[in-house]
């Protein structure tokens, strides 16, 4: 039984991690809503057609997603030698201060194209903070976790994912409702990117008041410095698992930023939505179906990992088509369902892969094989995701093109688990046929 002390310090431990991918994907969703509703305005030629505008947009919204696997890297590297923590304070004050300084950028009609240029360098930052944070949020939070209950305690570093976009979409929503179209433009926009600047009390207050992950720490001294290149160990002995937790993460990670960025720009420009209807639809399907996050844990840790996992890519591809069908109702009850059943597959699929990455590599790699892996699906999972759909929309004039690329991801996602093998995996009920 534990004693007192130590169910607080994993309180703090899980409340830490959850914190900490809360307020980091929080600051890398705002940058996605502004790129959806004013950075192609903002940042960019006034006189340059729409549709390149949208398209040039995105593409800086891409780069943040390039970045990802060089912080992968980086931050796995030391993470492996240092520890999780270190490595993760590092990360967070990263964040905070290139995303408040993205909010004190001038605009394209102030410095030309030059605002642009700073944009991208400034998400690219954003990219590698986020590529080390996710490693070192999940893996404290894992490896402090209970043999069995490592899916559900990781799952807590994944709902990072809904509440930062709910709270994202929250300040915007709020932002534009209080200000007039004028002052939202001009500077109301800049507010949420300065808020970003409390993850750098947060990287204090874990580098004071949370210990060192235990499986860090049992390695002891001489295991952490024998392999002195986590890094190519990793690549060198877990190639082939590093590929397939990138297949993985393509469709909770495309489909996700499919339905909850690109359609802000569909149906806005193209349905003709209002825009903040369209915000409180996201924030009001995300904030019903975050639970599935923790569920998905939670029933990794029963059922096993894959099982969970093909369940929920098996909706979200079954709802792909009638996805875009349901939307064209153009109502808030039409679009929240819409959503509410498209992130319900999504999060089915990604609340247990922090367990299920952690599982497949030695602790003394972990940090950078789940690291990289799990950037570069979401280099091809959701960095293109938005490009591609607006690129398939404007050749195929349909939505349905869209679709079927929602579809695919979800095949190979669902092809890949099978390709990953569980150093510890807990074993499913005997009564359970899915496959583990």
């Amino acid at each position: 039984m534990k004693s007192n002390s130590r169910r607080w310090q994993d309180v703090r431990i899980v409340g830490s991690s959850l914190a900490a991918a809360t307020i980091e994907w929080y600051d890398f969703y705002i940058y996605g809503t502004a790129t959806a509703l004013l950075f192609p305005e903002i940042f960019f030629p006034p006189d340059a057609p729409a549709v390149i505008a949208r398209l040039a947009a995105f593409s800086t919204f891409a780069v943040g997603f390039l970045a990802r696997p060089l912080g992968g890297l980086l931050f796995g590297h030391f993470g492996d030698l240092l520890g999780r923590k270190r490595v993760l304070v590092v990360a967070l004050t990263m964040m905070g201060l290139s995303t408040s300084l993205i909010g004190c950028l001038p605009t394209y009609g102030k410095i030309g194209y030059a605002a642009p240029c700073l944009l991208v360098v400034l998400r690219f930052l954003q990219g590698v903070a986020v590529g080390g944070q996710w490693g070192g949020a999940a893996l404290l939070a894992i490896e402090n976790a209970p043999e069995k209950r490592r899916g559900f305690y990781g799952s807590f570093c994944q709902m990072g994912v809904p509440a930062g976009l709910v709270l994202a979409s929250v300040i915007f929503l709020i932002d534009a409702e209080v200000l007039s179209p004028h002052d939202f433009k001009s500077w109301g926009w800049r507010v949420p990117f300065l808020l970003s600047v409390l993850l750098i009390g947060l990287g204090a207050y874990i580098q004071l008041r949370v210990g060192e992950s235990d499986e860090f720490e049992a390695l002891g001294h001489k295991a952490k410095r024998a392999d002195k290149a986590p890094l190519v160990g990793a690549l060198r002995h877990h190639w082939r698992e590093v590929l397939a937790t990138a297949g993985c993460l393509l469709a909770p990670n495309g489909c996700f930023y499919i339905v909850v960025t690109y359609i802000v720009t569909y149906m806005t420009s193209q349905l003709g939505l209002d825009r903040k209807m369209v915000l409180a639809a996201v924030v009001i399907s995300t904030f019903l179906t975050a639970v599935m996050v923790l569920v998905g844990g939670w029933c990794s840790d029963r059922f096993g990992r894959r099982g969970v996992i093909i369940f929920g890519a098996a909706i979200t591809a079954l709802w792909a088509i009638p996805f875009w069908k349901v939307i064209e109702g153009g109502d808030l009850l039409s679009l929240t369902v819409a959503m509410s059943i498209s992130l319900c597959g999504c999060y089915l699929m990604y609340g247990p892969l922090a367990a299920l990455f952690s599982e497949v590599f030695n602790a003394s790699v972990r940090y950078s094989g789940m690291s990289i892996g799990y950037n570069l699906g979401a280099i091809f999972g959701g960095g293109f995701a938005p490009l591609i759909a607006t690129a398939l929309f404007e050749y195929y004039g349909s939505p349905l093109a869209v679709a079927f690329y929602m579809i695919l991801l979800c095949l190979i996602s669902a092809v890949s688990v099978f390709f990953l093998t569980n150093r510890y995996a807990v074993k499913p009920k005997p009564f359970v046929t899915f496959p583990q």
